[in-house]
């Protein structure tokens, strides 16, 4: 690995770190609001996220302008992350913020299934049997039944499968050289846009802490989105996505301080699986680049 890779590679680390505290922050901040609709949680978060991104744009006189050929991979993210921040949403309000954020994390195993088919970066057979291992280990923290209470863990796993086809649609921009910006302004007005009407239909008052609760919620995943935009454009998810990891951590610690919750005995055992999982594989893909 040349100097420049090294050097890509720990700013990746660096940013991805960065991107889960967000991301974690928003995830308690999402629990924090209380019982506003999902889906208007979204809108929010999203257009308070898209004043953030246009404000930078503005301020670095960055042009609006999308490089040839990147439109349909700017939309196949944005409709995989809004999908996927909806589930996402919808787990973190139903269950433990750290169970949320756990199946959320599924995303870089699922990234290696669309990395496969949309960027033709071939896996073997120890990658996809990381793959297998991580959802097994997911199924500890979803705890499967039959009845409506397993909608929750469904939405969680919808949401990490969804931000695995989000982010392997970044890194083909970040191959194609799109600005990273860009990339997050477009996301936040395609999916702000995309929830208007829902919101307009069935718009529920908020009271002032609420409102501040989604704004910290829209600023959290601005920071988080930025992060995670530069972290896949610069380097590749194998090399850096162990690291997203951290937001458990942060999710834990964050859970219960301000919620009192605590993860039972079997999501425990079903982080340490995922977790496990991904370290191994990491060490592997290094061992293997290097």
């Amino acid at each position: 690995m040349n100097h420049k890779a090294k050097s890509d590679t720990a700013y990746g680390i660096m940013f991805i770190i960065a991107s889960a505290f967000c991301f974690a922050l928003m995830n308690l901040f999402i629990r924090l609001t209380g019982d506003v609709p999902t889906l208007q949680k979204c809108f929010f978060r999203n257009f308070f996220a898209l004043l953030i991104a246009v404000s930078s744009l503005l301020r670095t006189k960055t042009k609006f302008q999308i490089g040839k050929g990147n439109l349909k991979y700017l939309v196949a993210r944005s409709l995989a992350g809004g999908i996927g921040m909806v589930g996402n949403f919808y787990a973190v309000d139903h269950m433990a913020i750290s169970d949320a954020s756990m199946l959320n994390k599924l995303s870089p195993f699922c990234a290696i299934i669309f990395s496969y088919f949309l960027l033709n970066e071939k896996a073997n057979l120890f990658e996809w049997g990381s793959v297998v291992i991580a959802f097994i280990g997911a199924l500890f923290v979803a705890k499967p039944t039959f009845g409506m209470e397993m909608l929750p863990a469904a939405a969680g796993i919808m949401g990490g499968v969804g931000a695995g086809l989000a982010y392997t649609n970044v890194r083909a921009l970040g191959k194609r050289g799109e600005n990273s910006m860009i990339i997050v302004a477009f996301f936040s007005a395609f999916t702000t846009l995309m929830l208007l009407p829902p919101l307009i239909i069935n718009y529920q008052h908020m009271t002032p802490q609420q409102w501040l609760f989604l704004l910290l919620t829209g600023t959290a995943a601005a920071g988080g989105q930025i992060f995670i935009t530069k972290a896949y454009s610069k380097a590749p998810a194998k090399e850096i996505s162990v690291y997203d990891f951290s937001i458990v951590i942060f999710a834990a610690v964050f859970g219960f301080m301000f919620l009192g919750q605590l993860p039972d005995g079997w999501s425990i055992l079903g982080y340490i699986i995922i977790i496990g999982t991904a370290v191994v594989k990491w060490r592997y893909s290094m061992k293997q680049h290097s």
